[in-house]
């Protein structure tokens, strides 16, 4: 996949002025605090707009790749050609290159999509439309408490927008040890999941020798991309939802949730035997 210069984006956040309250007092004093930017974002491949997706307006790229290959358009990120990003008045406009052949297949596929950061499925019109991934073919690397826990000590340090804003999702690539190798951010989950896996596409860095940790409630569509994805583990900070544990048992996806350095509790799948794992 071809790599561009980084265009011309819109700062992550803005500062904005505020009232601090004080509830004794009932005083309120000028103060400003930093908001993270939510701006509407028209994917769009060739000419035909596809999604509008509410997202920061950050790693736009990354998050185009990660999106195009969870929705089912690209099968792998040399699939695409080319991406140019354009800020406007009301939006950013990405326009994404597809292979010709790859741009046929998506001509053949109609949808249409408005996307909201609390739902990853808007706009999907029957059941048979919904995103699916398959089963895992390979073995996953064994992952310990011990990495789910390190790497969960150190998610905040990567989490630089949330620092400032309170507002915003992570999603993380961890190794088998709980280093963490790269990191997302967005006001959607869903979107930050996205661009993290747009960034290991395009990085070509290989999926089976770690875990995606994210600092949301895995619900369907969360499992469902770590799946497509390739990952073997998802770890996620808060609990969740049935479906989503019943698509992790039938794509063999371990699934560990409410997540703290301390403990976890594991829906689906097993976390290996620290002992064993550090076994030749």
């Amino acid at each position: 996949m071809p790599r561009n210069s980084p265009p011309a984006q819109p700062p992550a956040s803005v500062a904005t002025p505020a009232s601090t309250l004080h509830f004794a007092s009932g005083r309120a004093e000028a103060a400003s605090a930093e908001v993270a930017v939510e701006a509407a974002v028209n994917i769009v491949y060739g000419n035909l707009p596809y999604a509008v997706m509410m997202a920061t307006p950050s790693d736009l790229e990354d998050f185009v790749v990660g999106f195009s290959l969870t929705e089912g358009i690209i099968r792998s990120g040399d699939e695409i050609r080319n991406i140019t990003v354009r800020p406007q008045a009301d939006g950013i406009v990405v326009t994404v290159a597809l292979a010709p052949g790859r741009f046929r297949e998506h001509l053949a596929r109609r949808r249409n999509l408005s996307g909201r950061t609390s739902c990853g499925l808007c706009g999907v019109e029957a059941l048979a439309d919904l995103p699916t991934a398959e089963a895992r073919a390979g073995t996953a690397a064994a992952i310990t408490p011990v990495a789910i826990a390190a790497a969960l000590s150190a998610l905040e340090r990567h989490q630089p927008l949330h620092r400032l804003t309170r507002s915003v999702h992570a999603a993380a690539w961890c190794d088998r040890n709980g280093a963490i190798l790269a990191a997302r951010e967005d006001v959607g989950r869903h979107n930050a999941l996205d661009k993290l896996i747009g960034a290991r596409l395009r990085a070509g860095q290989p999926v089976n020798d770690g875990f995606v940790l994210v600092t949301s409630r895995a619900s369907f569509e969360m499992v469902e991309k770590a799946a497509i994805f390739g990952a073997g583990t998802l770890v996620t900070i808060s609990a969740p939802t049935s479906l989503a544990i019943e698509r992790a048992k039938v794509l063999g996806l371990t699934l560990v949730c409410v997540a703290r350095e301390d403990s976890a509790r594991i829906f689906a799948g097993a976390l290996a035997n620290p002992v064993e794992a550090e076994a030749p």
